[in-house]
């Protein structure tokens, strides 16, 4: 198993650098004590998980005593984020977040937490200043140091109007301009999986139509990943969700699939 610790400075980027350690499949866990590490990676691994991280910062100070022990055992990959004095205190003031050290004198607590985890952080294998980072740009520089992809994904889902269109859409298609194929009787039973309903849907006077769809699905999940989205999703709708809508997210999966990671899925496909 893959062991990771993510510690840092408080407001130099724990967050989004744990949310882009979880798109890359960790299992990450907040401030967990250092002699419970080993237990939980014995479970994780148990359960077939294969990366597994933890965040620690200056607010488990009281369990830290046994940080070199957990350390030296494990020997997990270090990862230490920091950023200058002036751009944390920037950041404080704009979230209005009290430092988790105290209420104190910000610029103080700063430095008192810079101290206590500098030992931690001569252990890093890998220090970030994020003072001039993107969250893009983080999520790329662990994606590199880890030598793993960012795993962005594309999520096809076909759907029914008539069900009602899926709340976790970021862009919704409507393939009911195109034949329907419930109204031929040898073909109502079937779903847009087989191959004769597919070859009712796209015909050829039908294909500028189907052309235009796949230029704004494969449009909209370009400028999705760009911005360092972790999926976007794309609902394809018609009617009652088994033919056209079927049909549709399966080709749009085969074309698409040279450019993205592609998860396709079917909601409505087993409704009458």
């Amino acid at each position: 198993m893959r062991f990771l610790v993510l510690s840092g400075l408080s407001g130099a980027g724990k967050t989004t650098a744990r949310g882009s350690l979880e798109d890359l499949g960790y299992f990450m866990v907040d401030n967990l004590p250092p002699r419970l590490w080993k237990p939980l990676l014995e479970e994780l691994k148990n359960r077939g998980v294969e990366r597994a991280g933890v965040v620690l910062d200056a607010r488990a100070l009281a369990f830290f005593p046994d940080l070199e022990e957990a350390l030296r055992e494990l020997r997990p990959t270090v990862v230490y984020l920091e950023a200058r004095p002036e751009v944390l205190l920037r950041r404080y003031n704009l979230t209005r977040r009290l430092h988790p050290l105290g209420a104190g004198n910000l610029m103080r607590e700063i430095g008192r937490e810079r101290e206590i985890l500098s030992a931690l952080r001569e252990k890093a294998h890998l220090v970030l200043d994020t003072s001039e980072l993107s969250p893009r740009a983080l999520k790329d520089a662990l994606a590199r140091f880890l030598g793993e992809e960012a795993g962005f994904i594309l999520r096809l889902l076909s759907f029914g109007f008539k069900w009602g269109p899926p709340q976790e859409a970021d862009l919704v298609l409507d393939a009911r301009p195109l034949p329907n194929p419930h109204y031929d009787p040898l073909l109502k039973p079937k779903t847009g999986l087989d191959p004769e309903v597919r070859a009712y849907v796209f015909r050829e006077e039908e294909e500028p139509f189907y052309r235009a769809l796949l230029a704004v699905a494969g449009l909209s999940a370009e400028g999705a990943r760009k911005e360092g989205r972790a999926f976007y999703t794309v609902a394809v709708g018609c009617t009652g969700g088994r033919h056209r809508s079927v049909a549709v997210a399966e080709r749009l999966a085969e074309d698409l699939s040279g450019r993205f990671r592609v998860e396709v899925s079917h909601r409505d496909v087993e409704k009458e």
